[in-house]
């Protein structure tokens, strides 16, 4: 545990003053909530995430910056993977997995082309804590924790380098926005995705939003304050190669094609608070799982 703080903790100094070189200064912040328990109330798979991003840049002027690297994004992902039982989980189900992950990524548009790119260094096993973490918050509410067989079989400790590439374009018919978009991730699992979001309502171009990784909605990171409601529907569907979530030594087998349904809604009020709440459908990631999992995801800003 010390070595991964430590570690974290160079991170996390190391893309800060990388952020703040040339005249940058934060322009935003986002922070996202993904569980299981506000979607289909089930604790299992994809049971629980957290996103966090703060962005730093010369100036924001309603869009990306047109250079590469001239608005940079720390960015901050802690996830819980699990079997469907963690008390007694069946042999065919998929190991239980906690995950960090720090990375510094850049945002630019050309030509009406929005581009995110970056890496990250996720780190794996019980090294994270994040297991010992949800026992302790099973144990406040008398809800079963990890036994013997999923201790022993979760994803061991590592430190996996991870890349991340998107680029989209938005489109606007009278009040829609449909923004098609396609994805590469290389790492800790090896994919290529193809989707859209459609956007209705008050949120605007005008703000920078970062994809959460376990769902694909979109969190607000530099905002546009405008009060109003906004709903967003989007789907995507993903070619997978390999997942270190899913090794063969689990005897799972890794499902090559995974799809994702979600839909959402934006509040902001006049004095600038806001909360957006959203499920996601997740098909099944491994052939053995027998059926789908809906999962629910939260952001909110308080204004006093």
């Amino acid at each position: 545990m010390t070595r991964v703080f430590a570690i974290a903790l160079g991170l996390c100094i190391g893309l800060v003053t990388a952020a703040q070189a040339e005249g940058r200064y934060k322009i935003g912040y986002g922070l996202t909530f993904t569980n299981d328990v506000i979607g289909d109330t089930k604790d299992r798979w994809r049971t629980g995430s957290v996103a966090s991003s703060r962005v730093w840049a010369d100036g924001w002027e309603g869009q990306a910056p047109t250079g590469f690297g001239d608005l940079l994004e720390f960015r901050f992902n802690a996830e819980i993977i699990q079997p469907e039982s963690i008390g007694a989980p069946a042999p065919n189900d998929r190991p239980f997995a906690g995950a960090l992950s720090f990375g510094l990524h850049t945002h630019f548009e050309r030509a009406a082309v929005e581009y995110a790119l970056g890496g990250d260094l996720v780190i794996t096993g019980s090294q994270t804590g994040l297991g010992d973490f949800q026992d302790f918050l099973h144990g406040l509410v008398g809800a079963t924790e990890r036994g013997p067989a999923t201790r022993q079989n979760q994803i061991g400790n590592e430190f996996r380098p991870s890349g991340v590439f998107e680029m989209g374009r938005e489109f606007t018919l009278g009040a829609v926005r449909i923004r098609p978009f396609a994805e590469a991730r290389l790492g800790i699992e090896d994919l290529v995705r193809a989707g859209a979001d459609i956007t209705i309502g008050s949120l605007t171009r005008d703000e920078l939003m970062v994809r959460e990784p376990v769902t694909g909605q979109r969190y607000r990171v530099v905002r546009e304050d405008r009060p109003g409601t906004a709903f967003i529907l989007g789907g995507d569907i993903a070619y997978v190669d390999d997942s270190e979530f899913l090794p063969a030594r689990s005897g799972v087998n890794v499902t090559e094609d995974r799809t994702r349904l979600r839909g959402g809604v934006h509040w902001e009020g006049a004095k600038g608070g806001s909360l957006f709440y959203g499920v996601t459908w997740l098909s099944e990631e491994f052939d053995q799982q027998p059926e789908s999992q809906v999962v629910g995801s939260v952001q909110f800003r308080l204004r006093f």
